[in-house]
């Protein structure tokens, strides 16, 4: 089977490149090709370096969008995207990575082929699609008013993913995912950035700055289970599926001040006391129009999982992103 991801440099499709390569199969068929494409050089997994290819380019093109296509990939996990800071921020370049990247590569797949050639099709798409105000759970069946730029992107995207699906072009799935932490590396332009940096930079002895206050409450799940979610989605069929291919990922819903208490219980106060509160009324804001807590119970019923409690998430960071223990 070859597999393709898109968007395979960041820090999801690194992490999922690693772990197809180490299992060597994917939705119960050996992988006999892989092809990571980015506008940086994604890493090469040594498992399957003889086997993958590392294209660097844009996605979104829609010359590289149909030369990807020529390839036939058998599964597609489309993850290039741009982040919902970076999009709201700037409006021409998030449309066209996130809403034109989805069409072009949707349509370079349609004219290759048609019904002929349909490829399992992965789609990481968000719980921004939700606009407030909101139920106290939100469950699929809630209404797409998305209050971002970045929301919207993903809703057309999701809207793309079903129609083209229903007209037999490609095998879609699209996952929403919960707030992805911790996430690894340095600080990125997300409006939730700060849910992973006042574990990650405290864990590693560095201040962190708290935009937030401690009340504010949102989902969450590892970047383990972020990799899971996909993984498992790459597996189902269109029967278990239906005509609602786009579902709510689970997750661990805590405030704020839950994520600290966690940290504190697992690091000490020495990590907590990194946290510096620094109140941003614009972080506040975005943050102010996300959805909180889902009821994720399709997903659960198609066999998803997720963590069961923010410290498990944190030891998930310690064991796979930190050797295992805490630096000294």
């Amino acid at each position: 089977m070859h597999v393709l991801i898109t968007g395979a440099a960041g820090m999801v499709g690194r992490k999922l490149a690693e772990r197809l390569a180490r299992e060597g199969s994917c939705a119960g068929r050996a992988i006999s090709k892989l092809t990571l494409s980015d506008v940086v050089p994604a890493s090469l997994p040594a498992e399957l370096a003889n086997r993958a290819t590392i294209r660097v380019e844009d996605s979104g093109d829609a010359a590289v969008a149909k030369a990807l296509a020529a390839l036939r990939p058998d599964l597609i996990f489309h993850l290039a995207a741009i982040i919902s800071g970076e999009a709201e921020r700037d409006f021409d370049k998030g449309y066209r990575v996130n809403l034109d990247g989805m069409r072009n590569l949707l349509e370079a797949i349609r004219h290759e082929g048609g019904a002929a050639y349909a490829p399992k099709f992965v789609f990481t798409s968000s719980s921004g699609i939700f606009g407030a105000p909101f139920p106290p759970s939100i469950s699929d069946e809630f209404h797409v008013t998305p209050l971002t730029s970045y929301g919207t992107q993903k809703a057309i995207g999701e809207l793309l993913l079903a129609d083209y699906s229903r007209r037999g072009f490609v095998d879609g799935v699209g996952i929403r995912f919960p707030s992805i932490v911790v996430r690894p590396g340095k600080p990125n332009a997300s409006a939730g950035g700060f849910f992973s940096g006042i574990i990650r930079e405290p864990l590693q002895g560095v201040e962190a700055l708290l935009p937030v206050g401690d009340e504010v409450l949102f989902t969450h799940a590892s970047p383990r289970s972020a990799v899971g979610f996909l993984i498992h989605a790459a597996g189902l069929s269109r029967e278990e599926l239906g005509t609602r291919v786009n579902l709510t990922m689970p997750g661990v819903c805590v405030t704020v001040g839950d994520q600290i208490e966690a940290l504190r219980r697992i690091a000490g106060d020495k990590a907590v006391k990194l946290i510096r509160r620094a109140p941003d009324p614009a972080s506040s804001a975005i943050v102010a129009g996300w959805p909180t807590r889902f009821d994720a119970k399709r997903a659960l019923a198609l066999g998803f999982t997720a963590e069961r409690d923010f410290d498990e998430i944190i030891r998930v960071h310690i064991a796979d992103d930190l050797g295992g223990h805490l630096p000294n």
